[in-house]
């Protein structure tokens, strides 16, 4: 089974990024408003791949291939009260690329109605439907229409042209959480608290809609200009009630009954920020194979975290992080008879003011140095090669249809 599992999807545990983005983005200003705003964080060369045998992100690095979902679950209700607006390409001035993937770009934009700065992906229709990503690319938008919480990206509107599709979201300007976690090379207690925190508060949120997030690591966890974080790429997410089979996530996170091909549900959520603890405190995942064996990983895994070389950690650190890595999901903290409740009442948490967590009244322990609106110095300078200019041309359009939530809005 193990030897299967990493035949499957193994060897891409090694591989690099250069091509990919994330995006993430504050909750705050809408394109037509005056408020705030924050970005996209490029990943550098040693980021972790995520993985699936269902493509479910722009990454290239994802290999398509059978999927075993086995539920059907009604569309997400739209539960954000952002308002509802129609953008173009033409409302926006495109100042640089932030970031470049499979299907397109991200672009650095500033709104010529409020003069804020924004973040728009572009995907390009024909290389999403085929490699047929087309259910996919939907369902990230649905999700992301659906959601509002102060710890998770946004996004402002979805539209397409004849060539493109278009989504707008804020622009983020403070850095992967990854990225300070290495130059830090781990957390004291009280600063992984503070984030896993805040990273319990957002899965929470999600579960409450019926989406799994599937993809928790510190790549995907950006810092906001005040240091709070936002939640990002929902390229692996699904609106699931019950259960699901899609092997799908990254190597170093993946739940045991994910790699065992067995049915899981929002409790692999629950597991990975077991390992989002452990790695913050340590400096690494707890099964971290320097040689990038994937078939020893997954043995570990497999094997629990008893077999885990425990740092000093905190005793109640400790305790948590077994609670939520059980290898067995109807032990497993967050997915028992109390759900969260049993993560925010964890002793590990006792000191945190929950409330006042989620309105973002407690200082973070990093604030990102930030100099004006604008400022993408986090992002790496990537070749224009006059990308923009092919926006929005004339052009044959057969799958417009194909993204009935993506406004129209050609010149």
């Amino acid at each position: 089974m193990i030897k299967r599992m990493a035949g499957k999807f193994g060897h891409l545990t090694q591989a690099k990024q250069p091509n990919s983005f994330v995006e993430v983005a504050d909750y705050q200003s809408s394109p037509g408003s005056s408020t705030p705003s924050i970005s996209i964080i490029t990943p550098s060369e040693y980021h972790r791949g995520s993985i699936s045998t269902q493509r479910t992100s722009s990454s290239e690095w994802s290999k398509r291939g059978d999927s075993f979902d086995m539920t059907e679950t009604p569309a997400l209700p739209r539960t954000s009260h952002r308002p509802k607006a129609s953008y173009r390409l033409t409302d926006f001035i495109i100042q640089r690329t932030l970031g470049t993937g499979s299907f397109g770009r991200v672009h650095l934009v500033r709104s010529k109605h409020n003069l804020r700065f924004y973040a728009i992906k572009v995907l390009n229709k024909e290389k999403i439907v085929r490699t047929k990503q087309v259910e996919h690319t939907n369902n990230e938008q649905a999700m992301l229409n659906a959601v509002q919480h102060p710890f998770i990206i946004n996004l402002w509107g979805a539209f397409q042209d004849k060539s493109n599709l278009y989504m707008v979201m804020d622009f983020v300007p403070g850095g992967e959480l990854f990225t300070l976690l290495r130059r830090s090379n781990r957390f004291p207690d009280p600063v992984a608290k503070f984030y896993s925190a805040e990273v319990a508060l957002a899965l929470n949120h999600l579960h409450s809609l019926d989406i799994i997030y599937r993809d928790l690591k510190p790549e995907n966890i950006i810092l906001n200009y005040d240091g709070h974080i936002k939640i990002a790429d929902f390229g692996f997410s699904k609106q699931c009630s019950s259960v699901t089979w899609t092997l799908c996530g990254t190597p170093d996170y993946l739940a045991p009954e994910i790699i065992s091909q067995q049915r899981y549900n929002k409790s692999v959520d629950w597991y990975a920020l077991g390992v989002l603890i452990f790695e913050m405190l340590s400096g690494l995942p707890p099964y971290h194979q320097q040689d990038h064996n994937p078939v020893l990983l997954y043995e570990k895994i497999t094997r629990g975290p008893t077999f885990i070389r425990w740092p000093a950690f905190q005793p109640y650190a400790t305790d948590l992080i077994l609670k939520l890595m059980e290898g067995d999901p109807s032990r497993r903290y967050g997915n028992l008879r109390h759900g969260a409740g049993d993560v925010f009442a964890h002793p590990w948490f006792r000191e945190v003011d929950w409330d006042k967590l989620r309105n973002r009244d407690i200082t973070a322990p990093y604030l990102p140095r930030i100099n004006g609106d604008g400022d993408a110095s986090a992002f790496e300078q990537y070749p224009e090669d006059d990308a923009a200019s092919g926006y929005g041309l004339p052009a044959e359009d057969p799958w417009g249809q194909d993204f009935p939530n993506f406004d129209y809005t050609c010149e």
